[in-house]
């Protein structure tokens, strides 16, 4: 709107001026000599990459150069665009490599005429905005967006009295700032103003253009950092069409006063702000708004009826906000100019009334999240299936339970660029009219029940295909071996689908691709040679759970490489060389074997980036290298279960930020190296099954203040329960089996603040890690996350938990030498699901609070020399599902009520004192004269009442 405005500006004077240069019956000039010596000089302060400039030399007519554009009558330069175009004829970013780099030169100053100056999007290497440029005072356009200047704007722009056109968006939030925005009072003529992206928090004169700028049809503001604005005066402002205040901190007095009364406004964006509550009733009155954006606020309740009256609305997002409730069918039939409509990332329940037939401008609709209740894919398909369908060009559902089967209806839309029908229970076969789709640049399917085969008639005219995902579908794609699609794919991800049994050659004709996932795909088969070569285009590859074998090449070129999965698959050979830059590595689950010593000390002056290794399951030996001083951005290491021998090289602490630290599972030893202490960042750490040896460090529980999860399990550690470890408040799993651990267990351990409080957080159990890769599909737009995965012995049984491992909180100190009494302070770890402190020699009584630890679902005080009764309360243990007393020294009544009646004898074997209808044993119950008689322990009367209920009981107990 801004530009066209400025544009129509100056094509009306440029007409103007040329029509008095055909009533004088003047000829053309040509460009004025000083102002050609000026451009030249110009140009000498810039890198011209792409030769944009390049007619820009010698003596010729500098009005018939590239950007120049003069007056016909007196030959002076009137326009300058050199702006570098942001987007190529594609809707494409613009490339780097065709900007104008430099600085500015003050030759500039020459063009005395000059009306017109776009300098955006080239790069002008961080320097400010020259002072000088305020005082080129005829300008009326004045573009300097996206060019690389930072710091404080200068005041000098102020003198630009002319200007009716301003646009400094710097590239980045924050790259420029303001302190003081009076020089703004002087630009009356002003009728757009674009600071988006300009730090204002520390702009004091609040009133910044409300009285000044009365010509203002189009005010950015957008991502200026901004929480009050003041109130605009509608005389002054009656004029204001475009009104652009997103990205900033507002709350819901800005439209409740601070715009009340702006009427006349075509365009107002007002989108990731701190809006609550309902949508204010004040934007009604708005009723010549044609787009209008409220979306990534906290706007709750249910979407207001009237919004109804915007007949001539034509944009309209109210996405991830926090609406609620069922949208009645009659909310937005009126809506008939809507073009884009974003409801997405809600709480809302709809089922698409038929009247939508007839929105015929419809052209984008998105309804991710959205519950569409009881309709099906083929009946949505067919509302639209009208007019809509000859202008629809962007249709996402994804998410929104729909069901039944895609139908031919699919063809009919011929303009559909983008469908996103992921996260549904969409069931059947794809249908062949899909082909059709020509248009079509972006397909997800995945993520339903879809089966059947996928052929190459599926594509035959799908040229334009260039984001292809259809995971978690039960899909075949059968391809002859010579096709050869029509379409050029940048991403792709048919993870499950069947692909196989040989690797998919039509992939090699893929020369655009950057994003690749076929895992778990059926191949059997090695990689090709072609393929291994090809791979330098790659940014993600992931090949895991397939039966590919082979050895993998060195991979020091492919540099652009950020993911490399080749997981579960049955590769072998030595681990390869990588490039430096690759982020995540995980070959785990392979038959990969012999030294990593090459792999981790190869280049060793240099900085590796990699951020996630994982070597699990291999057949990997030697010595882990002491090499690791280049591996500054690990985040996680995982080693175990393979072959290594020999101590933990000292250089393991140079790991600064290493969160998790697995190395399970092989036959390493010695002690732990005291430079690990160094590894502050650690919430992991599993050594679990090795032959490490000597004291548990006290350091752990000092220099890992977030530790989460701590097994030590089966190893040769000896000595006492260091009382440090009672600072990891943290702590939710611990497990110290299999050593010869003495002494008692340290009251403190009701420290452990995790395992006593919900702290309500499930990111513990996940790493995330940032992501240089940002394309237009779905991988690597958000933070990707490494999920934690843990052996864990519950139950007497050893399973993988990792989706789940969030919900577990253990403590297991079982086949240790601990002794004396257990504390009564355990009790207090509330949050605590398993407790194992079975084969030691624990004396005493149960504590008598064990009933407070109402999670507990697996208990275990087995072969110890607890003696005393087991507590009353431990009835309120509901969730119980595993229980073992035995081998110890109790005495008294087994409960049987609740999930006790569950458990049978085997929880009991070697407590000879116990006794119960559970252990159909008999108590003695002692009567009023202390003598004693044979009975169940809740009193004569009740005992023999208990007997009389069952004869088959009586026979036993008389042994017939």
């Amino acid at each position: 709107m801004s530009v066209v405005v400025a544009f129509l500006f100056l094509k009306l004077f440029a007409i103007a001026t040329l029509n008095i240069s055909v009533c004088n019956g003047s000829s053309y000039v040509g460009c004025v000599e000083s102002e050609r010596e000026a451009l030249l000089s110009f140009k000498q302060d810039l890198e011209d990459p792409s030769n944009r400039l390049a007619t820009w030399i010698g003596d010729g007519d500098c009005c018939k150069w590239a950007g120049v554009i003069c007056d016909n009558f007196t030959g002076h330069v009137l326009e300058l665009h050199l702006g570098n175009p942001w987007e190529d004829e594609h809707g494409h970013q613009a490339k780097e490599s065709s900007a104008l780099v430099g600085k500015i030169n003050p030759a500039l100053l020459d063009f005395e005429h000059l009306i017109y100056l776009n300098l955006s999007y080239n790069d002008f290497k961080g320097i400010q905005i020259p002072r000088f440029l305020g005082s080129m005072g005829n300008l009326r356009f004045l573009d300097l967006s996206g060019a690389g200047f930072v710091g404080m704007i200068p005041n000098q722009i102020g003198n630009l009295s002319n200007l009716q056109y301003l646009n400094l968006r710097p590239n980045y939030l924050g790259g420029l700032y303001v302190e003081d925005l009076g020089w703004l009072y002087d630009l009356s003529l002003l009728e757009n103003l674009d600071l988006s992206g300009v730090d204002l928090s520390k702009v004091s004169n609040g009133p910044l253009v409300t009285n000044a700028l009365r010509s203002l049809l189009v005010l950015q503001l957008a991502g200026c950092q901004l929480s009050h604005f003041p109130p605009l005066s509608v005389a002054n402002f009656s004029s204001l069409v475009t009104l652009d205040l997103s990205h900033n901190q507002f709350d819901n007095s800005l439209i409740a006063t601070q715009l009340y009364g702006l009427c006349n406004l075509v365009f107002l964006d007002l989108s990731d702000n701190n809006f609550q509550g309902p949508i204010p009733d004040t934007i009604q009155n708005w009723t010549s708004l044609r787009h209008l954006d409220l979306s990534s606020n906290h706007f709750s309740y249910l979407i207001p009826e009237w919004l109804n009256k915007f007949s001539r609305l034509e944009y309209l997002s109210l996405s991830s906000n926090r609406l609620q409730g069922r949208i009645s069918s009659v909310l937005l039939e009126n809506l008939s100019s809507i073009q884009s409509l974003d409801l997405s990332f809600n709480e809302l329940e709809w089922k698409i009334p038929r009247s939508f037939s007839r929105f015929c401008n419809l052209r984008s609709i998105s309804l991710s999240g959205i519950q569409l209740s009881h309709q099906k894919v083929s009946q949505v398909l067919a509302i639209f299936s009208g007019c809509v369908s000859d202008v629809l060009e962007s249709l996402d559902l994804s998410n929104t339970t729909l069901s039944g089967s895609l139908t031919n209806q699919i063809g009919k839309f011929k303009v559909l660029n983008s469908v996103d029908l992921s996260e549904n229970s969409i069931s059947g076969q794809v249908p062949w009219s899909l082909g059709k789709l020509s248009s079509l640049r972006y397909l997800d399917i995945s993520n339903n029940q879809l089966n059947g085969t996928v052929s190459e008639i599926h594509f035959a005219n799908l040229s334009s295909l260039t984001f292809f995902y259809a995971s978690r579908n039960s899909l075949t794609l059968k391809a002859n071996p010579n096709w050869v699609p029509v379409f050029q794919l940048e991403e792709l991800d048919l993870r499950s689908c069947y692909l196989g049994p040989p690797f998919p050659s039509w992939l090699h004709s893929q020369n655009h691709l950057v994003n690749l996932d076929i895992s778990d795909s059926g191949i059997v088969d090695t990689i090709p040679n072609r393929f291994w070569k090809s791979i330098t285009q790659f940014n993600y590859l992931s090949l895991s759970n397939n039966q590919i074998h082979g050895e993998i090449p060195n991979l020091t070129e492919v540099s652009q490489l950020g993911t490399l999965d080749l997981s579960a698959n049955n590769l072998s050979g030595q681990l390869p060389l990588l490039a430096s830059n690759v982020m995540v590595l995980d070959l785990s689950k392979n038959k990969l074997s012999g030294s990593i010593l090459h792999f981790v000390c190869h280049e060793t002056n240099g900085t590796r980036l990699t951020q996630i290794i994982n070597l699990e399951d291999n057949l990997l030996a030697g010595e882990i290298p002491d090499c690791w001083m280049n591996w500054r951005y690990l985040l996680v290491l995982r080693l175990d279960n393979n072959k290594f021998t020999g101590k933990l090289p000292t250089s393991l602490g140079a790991l600064s930020l290493l969160r998790s630290l697995h190395l399970r599972n092989n036959n390493l030893s010695g002690t732990l190296p005291v430079s690990l202490g160094n590894c502050t960042e650690l919430e992991t750490i599993d050594i679990s099954e090795n032959e490490f040896s000597g004291n548990v460090p006290a350091w752990i529980g000092e220099r890992f203040p977030r530790m989460i999860i701590l097994i030590l399990r089966s190893n040769k550690f000896h000595g006492v329960f260091p009382l440090e470890l009672c600072h990891l408040a943290f702590l939710k799993i611990l497990v110290l089996a299999g050593n010869n651990l003495s002494g008692t267990i340290p009251t403190c351990i009701s420290n452990f603040t995790a395992m006593a409080t919900f702290l309500g957080s499930d990111s513990i159990y996940t790493i995330q890690y940032p992501s240089d890769f940002s394309f237009p599909g779905k991988f690597f737009n958000i933070t990707e996350q490494f999920v934690e995965e843990e052996l864990i012995t519950l139950e007497g049984k050893t399973l993988t938990f990792k989706a789940v491992l969030r919900l577990l909180t253990n403590i297991d100190l079982s086949n240790n030498k601990f002794s004396g009494e257990i504390p009564a302070e355990i009790t207090v770890l509330r949050e605590l699901r398993s407790l194992n402190l079975s084969h030691n020699f624990f004396s005493g009584r149960i504590p008598e609070n064990i009933g407070a630890m109402a999670l507990l679902e697996s208990l275990d005080f087995s072969s110890n020399r607890l003696e005393g009764e087991i507590p009353k309360n431990t009835v309120n243990l509901v969730f119980l599902s595993h229980f073992n007393i035995s081998y110890n020294n109790l005495s008294g009544e087994v409960p049987d009520e609740a999930q006790f009646a569950t458990f049978d004898s085997s929880s009991y074997i070697g407590d000879e004192y116990l006794c119960g209808p559970v252990l159909k044993k008999l108590c003695t119950v002692v009567d009023e004269n202390g003598g004693g008689k044979d009975g169940y322990g809740v009193g004569d009367v009740l005992g023999w009442l208990y007997v009389s209920f069952s004869m088959g009981f009586i026979w036993w107990l008389f042994g017939l």
